[in-house]
């Protein structure tokens, strides 16, 4: 299989190239702004037709949450428009189509897990851009997979994880809001879990939408607490309500996602968050 990912800078482009040398049997093609900007049209259609891949995973994303509420074109110009665009040429050549998006696309009013079949409704621009790249897909791509995760970090590029045990070993104190619920990912994970899944692609015939995340559930003061604990820094994690910490972008009180479907259809087993996590912060 010939298959092209999109925005492999980031944290889940990067663990997939890293793994991408155990799938010998198949040929990658990783690409980034540099050598293939999604918002390009012209040179997207260029592209796709030249090197006519079996399958592209679309790994590229505006992802900062809060920017988005205010660089709202550029938002929506990558996160929805360009994925359309991206869909409609893996359709042309009969390519399948994998895209990600995000728990964000829910408001956080239910009290158990997500389903696929809830229906979304994103509180911020970040989150609605986010939910319409998932409609684009639908309405574009003739196959392949829609997996929405949470909390994503890894050992790359900015995230939580990074940032918690940065800012903790210099301040020695911070405050983290414990009243906003969801599962921790680590992008190596999902990345294993896109490979794994790859030969049973061959069996799609439409666009279907999965949820992948750790198993477990962590507010984000557990999840920062976590992070001191297993990298040892001596830093004091104080629980604090959302509201004494406001940023621009309302995110989803309770975000935690019922991953039964991709785990029956495809036989998988979710690591547990925590130890995830440990395995991020051993590398780290």
């Amino acid at each position: 299989m010939k298959i092209l990912v999109t925005g492999s800078n980031g944290q889940l482009g990067r663990e997939l190239r890293q793994l991408s040398v155990e799938y010998s049997l198949h040929k990658f093609l990783f690409t980034d702004i540099a050598e293939l900007n999604i918002t390009d049209r012209p040179f997207v259609d260029h592209f796709v037709q030249q090197h006519k891949p079996d399958l592209i995973i679309n790994c590229a994303g505006y992802t900062s949450v809060d920017k988005a509420e205010t660089e709202t074109e550029q938002a929506m110009e990558l996160n929805a428009h360009a994925v359309g665009h991206l869909a409609r040429n893996a359709a042309s050549i009969n390519a399948s189509f994998i895209h990600i998006s995000t728990d964000y696309v829910f408001d956080g009013t239910k009290s158990t897990p997500y389903t696929e079949e809830d229906l979304p409704n994103p509180l911020s621009m970040y989150a609605k851009t986010k939910y319409e790249g998932e409609l684009a897909t639908f309405r574009n791509a003739s196959k392949g997979l829609i997996i929405r995760t949470s909390w994503l970090y890894s050992e790359f590029m900015n995230n939580f994880v990074k940032t918690i045990m940065i800012k903790g070993a210099e301040r020695g104190k911070l405050n983290v809001v414990y009243d906003q619920v969801g599962s921790p990912t680590y992008a190596r994970d999902l990345a294993s879990t896109l490979l794994v899944i790859l030969p049973r692609l061959v069996d799609l015939n439409s666009v279907q939408l999965f949820h992948f995340s750790n198993e477990g559930v962590a507010s984000w003061y557990d999840f920062a607490s976590a992070i001191v604990e297993y990298s040892g820094i001596q830093c004091q994690i104080n629980p604090v309500v959302t509201s004494a910490y406001p940023l621009p972008a309302v995110r989803p009180s309770f975000s935690l996602m019922d991953k039964s479907k991709i785990k029956n259809r495809f036989g998988i087993m979710i690591p547990y968050w925590r130890n995830s996590l440990k395995e991020c912060i051993r590398k780290l």
